[in-house]
């Protein structure tokens, strides 16, 4: 098997977290560490208690803060190209519950120059998928008081010359040796990561304050930020903290992470029940033996199979899980069993999540950032 791949632009092969753990140097998530959030905020999200969100850069520092009364915000962000689907669904599922437990505010960055820089897709189309994106972002519940919508190219008026001042202290050589990139890269890819880093001080600038930031973020876009650490730091601003997600795997197998240019293998928010059940019975990789018989005898293989990986994400009771799990193991369980518990956990989960899309576009003016 060839060496895994991760970065923002590129995932290939099956990803090695406590790999990169070492290769990206950051600090894997103890239980030290979710018993203090559990402490100050009573409860511990599933996704940190079940290792989704394995690893992180600085959190004891946002805790430490918030201990002592001060405030900090979040950031996160999604660069609109196609439909939204569950992978990126996950990530702000935490954000939402950050918000929620610390009262605080986000600022949510759609990078819809990234997109036009890189994709093959004209610029109406990018702003199509803001404006799409947008309305999935918003039906997640997110508090709209304390809720910030940046669209780079809309917010260029205060985001670019805070960009100025971060690129002129990022070289060539240092995006080069960050994302691979050769001399054929367009200057417009060369010059984003200054624009991705912007709103990692900018509440900040905008408010006079001087706050942290949390980013939660999928482990690809780890690069970005690693460059974000290292500048802003000489322009007066605090390092971000991030905590790290894992990637939800594609239903095809562990390999990669879903891709909305296989829409076919991915679920997309939009999708309709009989959609889901198509896909997930269809493609969902099992983990289980080839014949019932068999499978009764030996068991499936819980970490390979994507029914019960994905279960991780749409199942909150711990005990239940493992009891799914055992079951599993033990053969009590067929892969088509699991797979119809999972259909409809997500059919629920996303009929409720396009109830609340279907009322999404009336808020949109109340999520954008305007200056007061």
């Amino acid at each position: 098997m060839g060496k895994s791949v991760v970065n923002p632009y590129e995932i290939k092969g099956a990803v090695n977290y406590d790999r990169l753990v070492k290769e990206f140097g950051i600090t894997k998530i103890d239980e030290k560490l979710i018993k203090r959030i559990e402490k100050l905020v009573g409860e511990v999200h599933p996704f940190i208690r079940r290792g989704i969100f394995f690893a992180h850069r600085d959190l004891e520092k946002i805790l430490d803060a918030y201990e002592k009364g001060e405030k900090f915000f979040l950031y996160t962000g999604i660069g609109p190209s196609g439909p939204i689907h569950l992978g990126h669904i996950q990530t702000w599922r935490l954000v939402k519950w950050l918000q929620d437990k610390f009262n605080v505010e986000l600022w949510f960055q759609f990078t819809d120059d990234e997109k036009f820089l890189y994709k093959d897709m004209s610029y109406e189309e990018i702003q199509k998928w803001t404006k799409e994106n947008m309305l999935d972002v918003i039906a997640l519940g997110l508090d709209p008081k304390k809720t910030h919508f940046l669209i780079d190219t809309k917010h260029a008026g205060i985001m670019y010359p805070e960009a100025i001042k971060v690129a002129k202290k990022i070289t060539f050589s240092m995006i080069k040796g960050a994302f691979g990139f050769t001399d054929s890269n367009n200057i417009g890819s060369i010059f984003y990561t200054a624009m991705q880093t912007v709103p990692v001080f900018l509440p900040n600038v905008l408010n006079n304050k001087h706050e942290r930031c949390l980013i939660p973020l999928g482990v690809d876009q780890e690069p970005h930020f690693r460059i974000s650490r290292d500048v802003i730091e000489k322009l007066g601003h605090i390092k971000p903290a991030i905590i790290h997600s894992k990637m939800m795997i594609p239903l095809t197998g562990i390999e990669g992470k879903m891709s909305s240019t296989e829409p076919d293998k991915a679920i997309l928010m939009t999708d309709s029940p009989s959609e889901i059940k198509k896909k997930i019975n269809k493609h969902a990789f099992s983990g289980g033996q080839d014949t019932v018989e068999e499978h009764r005898k030996k068991g499936g293989n819980v970490e390979v199979d994507v029914a019960c990986q994905w279960l991780k994400y749409f199942e909150e009771d711990d005990k239940k899980l493992e009891e799914i799990y055992s079951k599993y193991r033990k053969g009590e369980l067929l892969s088509g069993e699991v797979k119809k518990i999972l259909i409809e956990k997500v059919q629920v989960f996303l009929a409720e999540h396009q109830k609340r899309r279907a009322n999404a576009e009336k808020l949109i003016d109340k999520f954008v950032y305007s200056k007061k």
